[in-house]
Formats: structure tokens, sequence, C-alpha cells
């Protein structure tokens, strides 16, 4: 027995590979017409939309529509929040979703996905830093991880002791990185003594 939803998918797919992308939105839009509540082709026709025809409130539209059907949605919540927190003016929203996410699929990749949020457009850097730590724990091996939080706690915490860890785990992970030793080298320099202490802050003040 066919299964119309999977046929118009199919027809979608490749209309959109062959270059008809309009075809494609038409194909889509044409079998919602007869099943809306069928997210499956709802969230292939939200991908089109935003990627394809550079439509983003169309797109998000979709996404909407989908998560009014099944909130907790992870493909459409993953979608949502990649989609969001592109416009700053999406912050609540997007905060609102990751938190969704976060507790019906919480992967190290998420935590990780989610720190950069907080930093870029929450700017929320403590905030940002727990989960990158969350991150680390979930997948240790990860140097991604390991190398955001360096950023994180050179630039915004200021906190040159767990950098200089951070960094010497992705150099760990990354033996022959140069661009990473680089900055290790530069932090040794700059931030600690030649015996490897933290340098004292030095204390002004009228004498």
């Amino acid at each position: 027995m066919s299964d119309p939803a999977y046929e118009a998918i199919s027809k979608a797919k490749r209309q959109r590979d062959s270059g008809n992308v309009k075809g494609a939105v038409d194909t889509l839009e044409n079998y919602l017409r007869t099943d809306p509540h069928n997210v499956k082709p709802r969230l292939l026709l939200a991908q089109y939309a935003y990627y394809d025809l550079k439509d983003e409130d169309y797109g998000n539209l979709q996404i909407d529509v989908i998560l009014d059907l099944e909130p907790e949605n992870i493909e459409a919540l993953k979608a949502s929040v990649t989609l969001l927190q592109k416009n700053k003016k999406n912050n609540k929203l997007t905060a609102e979703r990751f938190d969704k996410l976060l507790s019906v699929a919480p992967s190290a990749d998420l935590f990780n996905s989610y720190a950069k949020f907080l930093k870029m457009q929450m700017l929320d850097f403590v905030k940002a830093g727990e989960y990158y730590e969350k991150a680390i724990t979930a997948d240790p091996k990860r140097y991604e991880y390991h190398q955001n939080y360096a950023v994180l706690l050179l630039n915004d915490l200021k906190d040159y002791a767990k950098a200089k860890t951070e960094l010497e785990k992705v150099m760990e992970l990354t033996p022959g990185n140069l661009s990473v030793k680089k900055n290790y080298d530069l932090l040794m320099q700059k931030k600690f003594d030649k015996n490897g202490n933290l340098k004292k802050k030095k204390k002004f003040g009228i004498i």
C-alpha cells in the first residue's frame, strides 16, 4: 500500500535536487492541504523555505505549526533554535526553545550549542561557561568544546588559570596544532611567571 506522505516527500526531494525548488515547495504545500497534521513533510517544507527560498518568516512559520502539534518534536526544536538564534530579536523565544530541547534531548553537542548562544547572543558569559563544562563532562575527548571554553575564559571571563588547563587539553587532543600552541605560549608569556604560576595583579594606589 502506498504512503502518500512518503510519495510527496520523495517527489519534492527529486524536484529540489533537479533545481526545481518552486515545484518542490508546491508539492509539499499541496500535500499538506490534505494532511495538515503530518509533521515530516512540513519540516521538509520549512527546510526548503529557509535554505532555498531564503524566506526566514515562512520557514519559522512551518516550524511553529509543528511545535503547536508536537511541542517536544526534537527535529523541529533543533531546527528552530538553529534558525531563530541568528537574530537577537528572537532571543527570548530561542532561549525557551533551547530549554525545551535541553529537557527532552540533552547531549554534549546541545550543551555546546547552547553555550555559544549564551555567549554570542545573550552575553551571559558565566552561564555559557557552565554549559561548556557540561559539554566537556559529557564528551571530554571533543577538542572543540575545550577550545570554545578556552576562548571564553581568555576573552570574557579572564580566568587565565582555567584557560591554561583547557588549552593544554586541546594540545593533548590535537598534537601539532600550531595555532593553539601559539596562543598557549602567548598566554604563558603574558600571564604566568617563569615557574608557571599566575602573575599577581599589580595594585595601584596613592602612596
